[in-house]
Order: structure tokens, then C-alpha cells, then sequence
């Protein structure tokens, strides 16, 4: 998700160091917001100080490919920011696929623990 700034990154345009951390910032926003909890939840994804955690979250400052990588495991929006910046829409299709299987699975597990009380309680 990019921010609502009207700029897009065009094919053959290269992100800047400055852009790509705004918009890393953009998505840890959206996602946990800017309270102190953020901050902890960014540092517990990493392992990084304070410090990084919070200058990610307020969009300045780069960090690292593994750092990355953390993030995107644990973010669902850094997630769909990387896809987007490499242009991989298909792979972040395979993932909304996933998304919708597991809420499928949770939903059927559900009817299948009313029918059985209702079963239960039935003379």
C-alpha cells in the first residue's frame, strides 16, 4: 500500500533510500500505529534498539535486507510493500488465496462446534 502522496513509483524509476523508508514507515503506521506498543512490536520482530524501531516507524533512516525480511514476516503491509516495489503482484495474489483458505477453515471449524452442540442437546 503506498502512501496517499499522488507519487508512484513508474517502471524503470528507481526508489530512493529517503522513499523507500518513507513509505516502510507508511506501513508500520498503518498496521500498528505510533504508540510505544509499535515501537516494542517493531523491536521484538527484529531485534533492533528502540532507536532503529522507532525511526522506522516514523519513516527515516534504511535498515537492512534481514531486518527487511523480518518485518515482511511478521507485517502483512511491509509484506505487500515489497511485492509491490519489485512489481510480484502474482505472488501477493497467492497470498490473499491463503488468506481467504484460512478464514474458510475457521469458519467451517466453527459451524462444525454449533452443529455438534446442537446435536448435544437435542432428546
Amino acid at each position: 500500500m503506498l502512501p496517499e502522496s499522488g507519487r508512484k513509483v513508474r517502471a524503470g524509476q528507481r526508489l530512493t533510500t529517503a522513499e523507500f523508508a518513507e513509505r516502510i514507515g507508511f506501513a508500520l503506521r498503518s498496521q500498528l500505529g505510533t504508540s510505544r506498543q509499535a515501537t516494542k512490536t517493531v523491536m521484538s520482530w527484529t531485534g533492533v534498539c528502540d532507536r532503529a524501531a522507532r525511526t522506522w516507524i516514523n519513516g527515516g533512516g534504511g535498515m537492512s535486507g534481514l531486518h527487511l525480511i523480518h518485518l515482511a514476516q511478521h507485517s502483512d503491509e511491509v509484506w505487500r510493500l515489497v511485492l509491490e516495489l519489485s512489481s510480484r503482484h502474482e505472488a501477493g495474489l497467492n497470498f490473499e488465496v491463503h488468506a481467504v483458505e484460512v478464514a474458510l477453515a475457521k469458519a467451517m471449524g466453527a459451524v462444525e462446534t454449533v452443529k455438534r452442540q446442537m446435536r448435544l442437546r437435542t432428546p
